[in-house]
């Protein structure tokens, strides 16, 4: 693993996060969301809510299973972290992230 494979990975979350800044950002007027709010929705805004979702997974896979794992890597923790959580406790361990309560 090295910093390079790191940055790329970054680069990718950072891609996706955009996105769901974006989507977020254009469906503001609507939130809180209701059942009515959800009904009057146009076909443009189904479809930024179905990218905000898609976004959603895709950011949280490719932190599961790339970022973090990049990271216990380049820091040399010991072990294989199968789930999820598992990973979010040693990041926050080491001080990689501040709580994994988030």
């Amino acid at each position: 693993m090295s910093v390079e494979l790191y940055n790329e990975i970054l680069k990718i979350c950072q891609r996706h996060s955009d996105r769901l800044r974006w989507s977020i950002q254009q469906m503001q007027p609507h939130i809180p969301f209701t059942a009515n709010t959800i009904s009057d929705l146009t076909d443009i805004e189904h479809a930024i809510l179905d990218q905000f979702s898609a976004r959603f997974s895709k950011l949280q896979d490719t932190m599961g299973e790339k970022l973090f794992p990049v990271i216990l890597e380049l820091t040399k923790e010991q072990g294989s972290l199968l789930a999820f959580v598992d990973k979010l406790h040693r990041l926050e361990k080491i001080g990689a992230i501040p709580s994994a309560d988030y």
